[in-house]
C-alpha cells in the first residue's frame, strides 16, 4: 500500500477565477490551501509574488568575465521572494521588489512565478513534504490542455508529488453543495466572488462551456455602491477610510429583502429598529467618529436583482441570466439544472439571498410554463419545473471545500495521475482528468 494514500491530500485552490475574470493590481485572486477532510482552508493568501530583481539588475551590464557573479546573482534572486500579504507589504515598503500576479484572466500567465508561489504554499504555509501527499489543484473551465501539462511537469518534476488531480472549480463547487447522500454531478454553479461573477452549468461532471455566462457585477461593486450611498447622504466618514468601512458594512449588516418598496417603508416607520450605527477611529488623527447605516443595508445586495439602480450599462437581473444559461444548455439537462442551482463565493452569503434567488427564478419558469399552455389553449398540460437553489454555510469556500470532500474519498486516489504514470507516459497524461463520483 502506498503510504502517501494514508495521509490527507493537499488541496490548493489557486484563485477561483474564470477565463473572463480580471486580476488587476490591488485586487488579486486569492488562493485557499489546506488538507482534505477539513471544513475550511488552513490559509487564504492573495495570489501574488514579490521578487527581488536587484541582484540581476546590478550585473546585466557586466562583461562575460563576470558570468560567475551574474550566476550567483540569479541564485540570490531565486531565493529572495515573498508571496501573498507579505509580498504586498514588501512592495509597499521597498522599491527593490517587483510584484507579479501569476494568474491573469483566470489563467496562469507566469509559470516561474506560479512555481515559486506553490513552493511557498507547500513549504512555508502548509509545512509538509510534497513527496508524502497526493495533490488536488483547481483550474477554471475552458483551460487549455497545455496548461495542465505545465502544471503536471512542475508538480511531478519540481515537487516530486506521488499523485496529482486537476479539478474544474465549478465541479468542486457542486460537490460542496451536496445535501443528500446521493452524488449529484449535474447543476448550475452561481459563483459570485469579489472581483468576478459567473454562472456555470455542469452536466454529469462536465462543464457545458458554450452556456457559461459572465456577469459584470460582483462583490466589489456592492462595496462601491454602499460607499456611494453613504457618501451621497453626507455621512461623517474619513475619505481614506470610506472604502474599508463600506466593505465592513457590506459584510456585517447587508441583507437581501423580498420587496424593495416594503423595505423602504419598514425603515421609514421604525428607523430605530432598522438603522444601525457604525463607530470608527480616524486613521490620521485617531479621533473617534460615528455614522448611520440605513437603506444601503438592503440596497447593496439589491444590485444583483435590480442592477439598473447601480449602473445603466448593465440592466439584466441575475435570476434572468441564470434562466438564460439553463435555457441555452441541452434540452435534456434543463430540468436537472433547475433542480440543483448551487451558490458559491462570498457575495452569495447575504441573509436570505438564496430565498430571493429561488423565488425570482421560479417566477420566470412558471411564467414561461403558463405562456406555453396559453398558446396551446390548455390542450396539453405542462409538467411543473422544480426550482431549487442550494445554500450552505460553507459556500464562501465552496470550491476548496468541494475539493476537500472529494479528496477524502478512496475514489480520489484511484483517479489521480501517479508519478509512475508520468515517468512512463509523460506530461500528456495530465491533459484529461477523469470525472469521479466520490459520494453515495
Amino acid at each position: 500500500m502506498d503510504p502517501s494514500t494514508s495521509r490527507p491530500a493537499v488541496v490548493i485552490d489557486s484563485g477561483s477565477g474564470y477565463p473572463f475574470s480580471l486580476s488587476i493590481c490591488g485586487h488579486p485572486v486569492y488562493t485557499k490551501m489546506g488538507f482534505a477532510g477539513n471544513v475550511e482552508p488552513c490559509f487564504i493568501s492573495p495570489t501574488v509574488v514579490a521578487v527581488n530583481e536587484s541582484f540581476l539588475n546590478q550585473t546585466r551590464s557586466t562583461s562575460k568575465a563576470n558570468w560567475l557573479a551574474q550566476h550567483n546573482a540569479g541564485v540570490m534572486a531565486d531565493l529572495d521572494f515573498f508571496i501573498g500579504d507579505e509580498a504586498l507589504s514588501k512592495c509597499r515598503t521597498s522599491s527593490i521588489y517587483n510584484l507579479n500576479y501569476p494568474i491573469q484572466h483566470g489563467q496562469i500567465e507566469n509559470w516561474d512565478a506560479m512555481e515559486r508561489f506553490w513552493q511557498q504554499c507547500i513549504f512555508n504555509y502548509l509545512r509538509c513534504d510534497p513527496e508524502d501527499h497526493y495533490f488536488l489543484l483547481t483550474e477554471s473551465p475552458l483551460t487549455a490542455p497545455e496548461s495542465r501539462e505545465y502544471t503536471g511537469e512542475i508538480m511531478f518534476e519540481t515537487f516530486n508529488v506521488p499523485g496529482l488531480y486537476i479539478a474544474v472549480n465549478s465541479v468542486l463547487a457542486l460537490a460542496a453543495g451536496y445535501t443528500t447522500s446521493k452524488c449529484e454531478m449535474t447543476g448550475v454553479v452561481v459563483d459570485l466572488g469579489d472581483g468576478a461573477a459567473h454562472v456555470v452549468p455542469v452536466a454529469d461532471g462536465y462543464v457545458i462551456g458554450s452556456s457559461i455566462k459572465s456577469i459584470p457585477i460582483s462583490g466589489k461593486d456592492v462595496t462601491f455602491f454602499v460607499q456611494q450611498l453613504m457618501r451621497e447622504r453626507g455621512e461623517n466618514i474619513p475619505p481614506e477610510d470610506s472604502f474599508e468601512v463600506a466593505r465592513k458594512v457590506k459584510e456585517m449588516h447587508c441583507y437581501t429583502c423580498s420587496d424593495i418598496v416594503k423595505e423602504f417603508n419598514k425603515h421609514d416607520k421604525e428607523p430605530a429598529k432598522y438603522i444601525k450605527n457604525w463607530r470608527g477611529i480616524k486613521p490620521k488623527t485617531g479621533a473617534p467618529y460615528s455614522c448611520d447605516i440605513g437603506y444601503e443595508r438592503f440596497l447593496g445586495p439589491e444590485i444583483f436583482f435590480n442592477p439598473e439602480i447601480y449602473s445603466s450599462d448593465f440592466t439584466t437581473p441575475l435570476p434572468v441570466i441564470i434562466d438564460k444559461c439553463i435555457q441555452s444548455a441541452p434540452i435534456d439537462t434543463r430540468r436537472s439544472l433547475y433542480k440543483n442551482i448551487v451558490l458559491s463565493g462570498g457575495s452569495t452569503m447575504f441573509k436570505d439571498f438564496h430565498k430571493r434567488m429561488q423565488r425570482d427564478i421560479r417566477n420566470i419558469v412558471d411564467a414561461r410554463v403558463q405562456s406555453s399552455e396559453a398558446r396551446l389553449n390548455g390542450e396539453i398540460k405542462a409538467q411543473p419545473v422544480e426550482v431549487n437553489v442550494v445554500s450552505h454555510p460553507i459556500q464562501r469556500f465552496a470550491v476548496w471545500f468541494g475539493g476537500s470532500v472529494l479528496a477524502s474519498t478512496p475514489e480520489f486516489f484511484a483517479s489521480c495521475h501517479t508519478k509512475e504514470e508520468y515517468e512512463e507516459y509523460g506530461a500528456s497524461i495530465c491533459r484529461t482528468n477523469p470525472v469521479f463520483k466520490g459520494m453515495y
